[in-house]
C-alpha cells in the first residue's frame, strides 16, 4: 500500500467520457468531469487507507479497511456497496450499485499511478503523476 501514498496529479485521461457515460453520469456532470483535472491523496496506516479526491469542482474522501465492504458516496453521486483489495501489488476497488459492477484498478508503472476503470466492455485508462 506504501507505494500509493502521496499527492498525485493527473496527466493523461483515455476514454473518461464514455466511462461515465457507462456508469450513468448526465451529459452536463460529464462535461465538467471531463473539464476537471482532481489532485488525489493516498495515505494509509496499516489495513486503514484513505484516498482524497480534491478538484476546483468537487472533493471526496473515502477511508476504508482493505477487504472489508463499506457504503461509499461516489463524486457522480452514486451510493455503492464498495470493497478495496491488495491483488499483486495492485490497489483494487470494487463498487457495485443498481445491479451493475465496476472495478477500478490502480498500479504503479513507471513511477506513474495508474487507473483502469472498467465496467462491462467500457475501459478507461487515467495516468497520474506525484507531485
Amino acid at each position: 500500500m506504501d507505494s500509493f501514498c502521496g499527492t498525485w496529479s493527473i496527466v493523461e485521461s483515455q476514454n473518461f467520457d464514455e466511462y461515465m457515460k457507462a456508469i450513468g453520469v448526465n451529459a452536463a456532470m460529464r462535461q465538467v468531469g471531463n473539464l476537471t483535472k482532481p489532485t488525489v491523496v493516498i495515505s494509509a496506516e496499516g489495513e486503514h487507507a484513505t484516498i482524497q479526491t480534491k478538484s476546483s469542482f468537487k472533493n471526496a474522501e473515502v477511508s476504508f479497511v482493505l477487504g472489508e465492504e463499506f457504503d461509499e458516496k461516489t463524486l457522480d453521486d452514486r451510493h455503492a456497496k464498495t470493497t478495496f483489495m491488495l491483488d499483486g501489488g495492485k490497489l483494487v476497488q470494487l463498487q457495485k450499485w443498481d445491479g451493475k459492477e465496476t472495478k477500478i484498478v490502480r498500479e504503479i508503472v513507471d513511477d506513474q499511478m495508474v487507473l483502469t476503470c472498467t465496467l462491462d466492455d467500457v475501459v478507461c485508462i487515467r495516468k497520474y503523476q506525484k507531485a
